[in-house]
């Protein structure tokens, strides 16, 4: 079972590392983008979420800004029951 996961990110961002630390203990693989350095996917950033914040979490084309862990959580485990 595979879930398509993007993160957009900064290496600065506090939030953005609490993901990554949340995707890795979760064993959910992901894509990265640092959007300080891929302009091309910060312009993809701002066409999904409309906004400038960091990160952006692209879970199977749900779009969450911030990390909130919870809806998150939600998320994965009803992907993980369709697949």
């Amino acid at each position: 079972m595979i879930i398509k996961v993007k993160i957009y990110t900064i290496p600065t961002c506090v939030y953005c590392k609490m993901a990554k630390d949340f995707f890795a203990k979760n064993e959910i693989e992901y894509e990265e983008y640092d959007v300080s350095k891929d302009k091309k996917a910060l312009a993809e950033m701002v066409e999904k979420s409309h906004q400038m914040s960091v990160p952006v979490i692209d879970i199977e084309n749900e779009i969450f800004v911030g990390f909130n862990r919870s809806d998150i959580e939600k998320v994965l485990r009803i992907l993980k029951q369709k697949k």
